[in-house]
């Protein structure tokens, strides 16, 4: 497994070693050792999600505050994504700054998003399976995001703007200046 990281300190791209014959598919999506090894810290995952989404639907920008944060192992299953992450550690010299990719069952590709850091993505195909592994239980009085399309962030989430699908509740999210951090 290669593991690089991304312009946003602690934030890496996992990308497997993968095995493929008459039969079919073989790769290792995680491997903890290596893993902890690669990033030079322990991170014990203790929930496992899954979403289904269809094309257009953005879920996100998304965290979770305090003492309930989540580090976060994300990798599509089935179809493809443009994930997107947003440095909001107060003093990291990346904050405000974001970095996305596509992620596919194609390319195979995990990202690990620390603590302190915003997450959305935005459903490219017509039927995505995204999955992803947290250290933290998911608490609901402590979940907060961040407006998917802030101008200060100035994500481009290449698609039309009349074609996203958001939550009510995703819609109504603050500003990256109006967070209580």
């Amino acid at each position: 497994m290669k593991i690089t990281e991304t312009p946003l300190k602690g934030c890496y791209i996992l990308e497997p070693i993968t095995y493929e014959d008459e039969r079919g598919v073989f790769y290792e999506s995680y491997h903890k050792d290596r893993f902890e090894r690669s990033i030079g810290g322990k991170v014990d995952f203790v929930q496992d999600n899954v979403s289904i989404s269809k094309k257009g639907v953005l879920r996100g920008l998304h965290y979770q505050k305090r003492d309930y944060a989540q580090a976060k192992l994300v990798h599509v299953v089935k179809g493809e994504v443009l994930d997107v992450i947003v440095d909001i550690r107060k003093g990291s010299p990346s904050f405000g700054k974001h970095f996305k990719m596509k992620l596919s069952d194609e390319n195979r590709t995990s990202i690990f998003i620390p603590k302190g850091m915003a997450h959305g993505f935005l459903a490219l195909t017509d039927h995505v399976i995204f999955s992803y592994k947290c250290d933290a239980i998911y608490n609901p009085k402590s979940e907060a995001g961040i407006l998917y399309n802030d101008p200060v962030l100035d994500i481009n989430w290449e698609m039309a703007e009349d074609d996203l699908i958001l939550s009510e509740k995703d819609l109504k999210l603050p500003l990256l200046k109006d967070l209580k951090l």
